[in-house]
C-alpha cells in the first residue's frame, strides 16, 4: 500500500485547504446548499460521476474500477452547528452562531482528497468505491434515513465511516464490535398547572413544584428500573418556568434526553416516563402534555468489518495505537447504513498530543490537529483497497 500511502500525503496540503474552507464557510443542518456544490464541483473537475440531491442535499460519487468486484462505500458527514466560534484560528467561521464543531468539515476534505486518490488507482481496482457526502447529521431525523430511501447503498457490500476525535491523539485509532454509540432520544414535557401570587401557594396549582419533583423522579428510572448490566442515561437539558419572581408559572417546561443501546431498555424507559409524569401531576393536581421522539437508532458496529478496520488500522503508518474503545453515549446517524449492510465505524485520534486542555466536541473553541486528516484518508482508502484486489503495478495480487 505505499504507492497509495504517498499519494495520500502528496495531497495533504489540498486537504487542509478544503478543510479550512469549508470551517470558514459553515452551514447548519439541512441547509447546506453551498457545501453541496461546493462539493460538486469538486467532483466535476475530477470527472468523477455523481448522484446531487439525494435524500436532499446529500451527493454520491462512483469509482468504478477496470474489473468488476465488490462495491465499497465511504461516508463523511458536512453540516455544522448552531454554535457561535470562539477560537483565535486564521480560519475561524465566517458565519455569526454557525461553526464547524464536531469535525464535519475535516471529514469532507478526507473523502475528497482521498476520491481523487483512488481515481487515480482506478484501473488497478477489481470493484467500485461509493463515497457518500452526507447531509445534515446534526439533526434528527437526520440525512442517511433519506439517502438510504434515495438509493445511496444501492449494490454496496460494505461501508466505513470514521470520526475525527478532538479528545484523543493524533496516531491513535479507536473500534469497538458491537454496539458502538448509543440511540439519542429526545423528550418534551410540559406541566400545566394554574398559576397565582407567590404569597398564596395555596390557591394555586403548583407547575414549578410538580416539574422539581418530575426531575428528580425522572433519575430514578436508569436506577430502578433499568438492569444495572445495561447502560442508559436520562438527563435533563432545560427548566424553563419563566415568571416574575413573587408569581408562580401557570405551567413548566422539560426537555431532556435518552441514551440506549438496547431496544428494550429504550422501549421500558419511554413507558416508565409517562408513568412518572402521570403520577406526579395527579399528586399534585396539574396536567401535562409529553412528547418522545426517537432519534438515531444504536450504532452497531459489525464484526468481520471492523475486525478488517482494526487490521488495516495495525499497519498504517502515523498509528502508534489502535485500541478498543469503550461504547460511547453519544449518537450517530451512521447507524441508519448498519441497519441495511455490514460495515463499521471508528474513531481517528485528532488532539495534539502535546495540548493540555482541549476543548470537547459541540464546543465553541473546539479544533481538531490536521495531521489526523491524512490518517483518516488512509485508514478509510486502504479498507476499501483491500476489499477490491488493490495493488499498485508491479505487484502481485491475493485473493
Amino acid at each position: 500500500m505505499q504507492h497509495f500511502y504517498e499519494l495520500v500525503d502528496r495531497h495533504y496540503n489540498e486537504m487542509v485547504e478544503i478543510r479550512r474552507y469549508l470551517h470558514e464557510n459553515p452551514e447548519l443542518s439541512f441547509q447546506e446548499v453551498n457545501t453541496s456544490a461546493y462539493i460538486a464541483k469538486f467532483y466535476d473537475k475530477l470527472g468523477i460521476p455523481y448522484r446531487a440531491n439525494v435524500g436532499g442535499h446529500g451527493l454520491v460519487a462512483k469509482i468504478e474500477g477496470k474489473k468488476p468486484g465488490k462495491t465499497v462505500a465511504l461516508r463523511a458527514d458536512f453540516d455544522a452547528l448552531p454554535i457561535h466560534e470562539e477560537t483565535d484560528l486564521p480560519f475561524r467561521s465566517k458565519v455569526d452562531g454557525v461553526m464547524h464543531a464536531c469535525g464535519h468539515d475535516g471529514h469532507t476534505a478526507t473523502l475528497l482528497v482521498l476520491a481523487k486518490v483512488l481515481n487515480q488507482l482506478k484501473d488497478e481496482l477489481e470493484g467500485n468505491v461509493v463515497l457518500i457526502h452526507q447531509h445534515a447529521e446534526e439533526l434528527v431525523p437526520g440525512g442517511a434515513i433519506t439517502m438510504i430511501e434515495d438509493g445511496c447503498l444501492e449494490d454496496v457490500d460494505v461501508i466505513y465511516g470514521v470520526h475525527l476525535w478532538a479528545t484523543d491523539n493524533v496516531g491513535e485509532v479507536y473500534y469497538r464490535e458491537g454496539p458502538f454509540m448509543a440511540a439519542a432520544d429526545q423528550f418534551d414535557v410540559k406541566i400545566i398547572g394554574r398559576g397565582g401570587h407567590g404569597a398564596q401557594p395555596h390557591k394555586t396549582k403548583d407547575s414549578v413544584l410538580a416539574a422539581s419533583q418530575l426531575v428528580v423522579a425522572l433519575q430514578q428510572i436508569v436506577s430502578r428500573n433499568v438492569d444495572p448490566l445495561e447502560s442508559a442515561v436520562v438527563s435533563i437539558g432545560s427548566f424553563i418556568a419563566e415568571n416574575a419572581f413573587n408569581v408562580i408559572a401557570d405551567s413548566a417546561s422539560l426537555k431532556g434526553t435518552v441514551r440506549t443501546f438496547s431496544e428494550s431498555v429504550r422501549g421500558n424507559i419511554e413507558a416508565r416516563m409517562e408513568e412518572v409524569i402521570k403520577g406526579i401531576c395527579m399528586s399534585s393536581g396539574t396536567d401535562y402534555e409529553f412528547k418522545y421522539t426517537r432519534g438515531y437508532p444504536a450504532l452497531v458496529n459489525h464484526k468481520e468489518p471492523t475486525e478488517h478496520l482494526k487490521k488495516v488500522a495495525s499497519g498504517l503508518p502515523g498509528v502508534l495505537r489502535v485500541s478498543e474503545k469503550a461504547a460511547q453515549m453519544g449518537g450517530e446517524d451512521f447507524a441508519y447504513y448498519l441497519e441495511h449492510v455490514p460495515g463499521s465505524f471508528a474513531y481517528v485520534g485528532a488532539k495534539d498530543p502535546d495540548a493540555v486542555d482541549v476543548a470537547p466536541h459541540h464546543h465553541p473553541k473546539f479544533m481538531i490537529d490536521e495531521r489526523s486528516l491524512p490518517i483518516a484518508a488512509k485508514l478509510l482508502g486502504e479498507a476499501a483497497l483491500s476489499h477490491l484486489n488493490y495493488a499498485p503495478a508491479g505487484k502481485v495480487k491475493t485473493n
